[in-house]
């Protein structure tokens, strides 16, 4: 018996990897063997991606070993990663458009003509092709990615990896942007490449994919190995319950009871392609909503919709009980709608500006003096107002505001909404990437603006800020509302027994 039989084709021991001071990585384990599809399981943020990404020689491990076949290596490159036969097809997808099938696949590796100068692109469509027909996939080397659909595209990058011969192939959400019929060739090609020995790593939310495609899971947990086990003798809710832990979680919000009070929102019947399915749901005033979901469940989509960031393709918007018309953002403003999104740097501030800049810039018309001057007495004064009631730690208002904390920057964003006197509020991740005593004090507020009256969705993907802050939950898969939750009596095992419930989403 060979040595390259005897040992898992990879094994990582004892890896770490930090950014920037946050641990990313603790101690991981991982084996990997011929012929197998290993599923990668965990939360949004448990460290799987980046320990793929590792692997693929995207990141550099800080400490730790790799084994290929029983012995160490070092991976400092996607290209060593390739020339490793180590491949990896990224969530968002890494093809040039405006070039055919065949030219992406072997871009900088392309075969030249006698003199080594010109591009030989007969050769070239036929070492395509030849890859093509061992995936059994009918596809023509000369067309242009840009017109292939994402599940076509999605077989190139396939191909690409085929192309370096490798043996690993890792798939970080494959089947995210596929319709039924397009996971079902994917699945076909994959049991093909398993067949042929290729060892596979499948990065999944989706229960009902792994059940039918995957031969063992490993669960990751805040960056840590939790466990391995067989995908076929192993219950649903084990699984989940190693993704999501045993630890206390904090209480549910014990506000008061908002069931009767004037409904806010309503929405019916919302769709938009793919992402929003047939979306319904009600907010209350002094209602915290909680919108729960895995990565592409389409919470923030919806958020965007309502808030008329994207337009929608049918579905009726009510707002205090009258249907309205929101095509823009600035018909929600006007419907005093308001939305905080998850990417606050981008979306929500001007960073290189001041304080007090920021705060009033989405309502300067208020400000304007005769003359078109601006008021700035009145700014001064009504930043200086904020800066005090939410607690924001700046030295002056003239503070530029990517010098300040996450926590404080997410606290200025709310500051602009509260003076635009929003009615309804839509929070997206509103204590992603700040710190615990933050986290606490954007609880504190928005259960502030809760008690007076505010409604308020908040979308999230810890599950135990869910709990915590939610007087109901939605869950949402695959752009669909799977289920509703009280926010009393839930648990992050009802959460995911609802987010990754693909049949119920198809059947709602």
């Amino acid at each position: 018996m060979s040595e390259s039989s005897v040992h898992p084709v990879v094994s990582i021991r004892q890896l770490s990897k930090s950014f920037a001071g946050v641990q990313a990585l603790d101690n991981c384990q991982f084996d990997l063997q011929r012929g197998e599809v290993h599923a990668l399981m965990g939360e949004n943020g448990a460290g799987k991606s980046t320990l793929m990404k590792v692997l693929a020689g995207v990141y550099q491990k800080d400490t730790g070993e790799i084994l290929l076949d029983g012995h160490p290596v070092d991976i400092r490159s996607p290209r060593a990663a390739q020339s490793h036969g180590i491949g990896i097809i990224h969530q968002e997808l890494t093809l040039m458009n405006h070039l055919s099938a065949a030219q992406n696949i072997f871009i900088g590796r392309e075969p030249r003509g006698r003199l080594g100068v010109f591009l030989n692109e007969k050769a070239l469509n036929e070492q395509a092709r030849r890859i093509f027909e061992t995936m059994h996939l009918q596809l023509d080397p000369r067309v242009r990615v840009g017109t292939l659909s994402v599940a076509k595209q999605q077989m190139v990058e396939i191909a690409k990896a085929l192309s370096f011969d490798s043996r690993v192939l890792i798939m970080d959400e494959p089947t995210a942007a596929l319709n039924n019929a397009e996971v079902s060739d994917l699945f076909r090609i994959i049991r093909q490449l398993k067949a042929r020995g290729v060892a596979i790593v499948y990065i999944s939310h989706k229960m009902d994919e792994l059940q039918q495609i995957a031969d063992r899971v490993t669960v990751m947990r805040d960056g840590r190995y939790i466990g391995t086990v067989p995908m076929a003798t192993t219950p649903v809710d084990r699984i989940i319950s190693m993704m999501v832990g045993r630890e206390l979680v904090d209480a549910a919000n014990h506000a008061p009871d908002t069931s009767r009070n004037e409904l806010a929102l309503e929405v019916h019947h919302l769709n938009r392609g793919t992402t929003i399915r047939d979306v319904s749901f009600s907010l209350r005033k002094g209602e915290i909503l909680g919108f729960a979901g895995l990565m592409g469940a389409g919470r923030t989509e919806v958020a965007r919709a309502v808030f008329g960031a994207d337009r929608v393709d049918s579905g009726e918007i009510r707002v205090h009980g009258k249907v309205v018309a929101i095509r823009s953002p600035e018909d929600a403003v006007a419907n005093r709608v308001g939305y905080l999104s998850e990417d606050r740097k981008h979306f929500g501030l001007a960073t290189g500006l001041s304080v007090e800049t920021n705060i009033v810039l989405s309502s300067m018309k208020r400000f304007l003096k005769l003359g078109g001057f601006v008021d700035a007495k009145a700014t001064r004064s009504t930043a200086q107002g904020f800066i005090g009631q939410l607690q924001i730690k700046t030295p002056s208002v003239e503070q530029q505001v990517r010098l300040l904390s996450g926590g404080n920057q997410q606290k200025i964003v709310i500051a602009k909404w509260l003076l635009r006197d929003c009615d309804i509020l839509f929070f997206d991740e509103p204590t992603r990437g700040i710190d615990v005593g933050a986290k606490s004090e954007i609880y504190k507020l928005l259960n502030a603006l809760a008690a007076q009256g505010k409604a308020i969705v908040m979308i999230s993907s810890e599950l135990p800020e869910i709990l915590r802050m939610s007087h109901r939950i939605m869950v949402m898969c695959e752009g669909r509302i799977t289920g509703e939750l009280p926010g009393s009596g839930a648990t992050q095992e009802m959460i995911m027994q609802l987010a990754t419930q693909r049949d119920a989403a198809k059947a709602a």
